[in-house]
């Protein structure tokens, strides 16, 4: 899902790398249970026309169409750069 994200971005003129992808579950930060650890959540750096968009609004259009192909999108939580899958409760 996450390269039919990748495509679809690509293909509307969005611009994107990796954030947190993967989260080793040896280092502690972020959450315990995060999705993050299970490789089920990652947080996605939008470009604009070269430039770097941190408004959660500016991935509305990317979240929902997540939400579409049946991901979470961490923009209903105030993380607006977080895509992932629900997993035993967690987004």
């Amino acid at each position: 899902m996450i390269g039919e994200l990748i495509g679809w971005a690509y293909e509307n003129g969005y611009e994107l790398t990796f954030g947190d992808a993967y989260r080793d579950p040896r280092v502690s930060y972020g959450h315990q249970n995060s999705l993050h650890r299970k490789r089920l959540a990652v947080d996605l750096n939008l470009f604009i026309n070269g430039e770097w968009q941190q408004s959660t609004e500016s991935h509305t259009p990317l979240g929902e169409y997540w939400e579409s192909i049946g991901g979470t999108w961490g923009g209903r939580f105030d993380d607006g750069n977080h895509y992932s899958l629900e997993y035993n409760g967690m987004k």
